[in-house]
């Protein structure tokens, strides 16, 4: 699982560096490839690349292992004094899930469906945003879930602050600059990271209060949401470099991650 897991977070950082080099682009007005800055973006940026195909099938393969580990974490427990707790192992089941439907539509891409291609988040957001609005006591449900990801986006920005992070980490195995390394990009990359979810948090109470699907919005709608912005496209360029550095410190977690 060491190997799978290893592999799973050089995937990841590699799909987060890639979605900051777009939103980047977006920023400072380079839109004219019309590339999305999600993860059917960075799909796509990977594909025009020498040996893309190839890179994609890995990239999926790479986060399948991912999902397993997170599945043995679940059932078995993770590493240090927590790990068997009924809180982590529902945490990892909930990764789990996350990282099968991640790693389906990489896959899924690699094979030539281009459905969860550029702006597949946008899309797929209003599509289930409308569909929940539908139902009995759909507001309050869209309403709900917007609260739960703008407190999960904080908590990920606290504790990156915290340099929680470190609890998870073989520190005793890193260098002291490593340290200073990761420690740098973890909160760095984390706090950007959770300032994202709790913006896409954000507009889905807006769209739950208004009853707009519109409203809520995907990856890659809610950085263009920066741009927005007094002093948008640096705001913007900010919080990219910020995912580059989650990018960098995932690739950290590859190395040092205790597993």
């Amino acid at each position: 699982m060491a190997v799978a897991a290893r592999a799973g977070f050089a995937a990841r950082g590699l799909i987060y560096v890639l979605v900051s080099v777009i939103a980047l682009q977006i920023a400072f007005g380079d839109d004219s490839g019309g590339q999305q800055a999600d993860r059917g973006g960075a799909l796509g940026e990977l594909a025009g690349k020498p040996f893309g195909s190839v890179m994609l099938w890995i990239v999926g393969i790479a986060l399948a292992g991912m999902a397993l580990w997170r599945l043995s974490e679940a059932v078995f427990g993770a590493p240090g004094p927590n790990g068997t707790k009924l809180t982590k192992r529902a945490s990892n089941a909930g990764r789990f899930v996350f990282y099968i439907f991640v790693s389906y539509s990489v896959l899924s891409y690699a094979a030539g469906d281009r459905g969860s291609g550029s702006g597949s988040s946008d899309r797929k957001t209003d599509d289930v945003t409308a569909l929940i609005l539908k139902w009995p006591g759909g507001q309050w449900l869209v309403g709900t879930a917007g609260v739960v990801v703008v407190i999960a986006g904080l908590w990920i920005a606290v504790q990156a602050v915290r340099k929680k992070f470190r609890d998870e980490l073989r520190t005793s195995a890193m260098s002291r600059r490593a340290q200073q390394f990761t420690d740098f990009f973890g909160v760095t990359g984390g706090a950007a990271r959770g300032i994202v979810f709790a913006v896409a948090g954000v507009f889905a109470l807006i769209a739950a209060v208004q009853h707009q699907p519109g409203k809520a919005k995907g990856m890659d709608d809610t950085l263009r949401s920066f741009r927005d912005l007094p002093a948008g496209p640096w705001l913007l360029a900010l919080i990219a470099l910020g995912l580059a550095a989650f990018g960098v410190f995932s690739w950290c977690n590859a190395r040092w991650r205790e597993v």
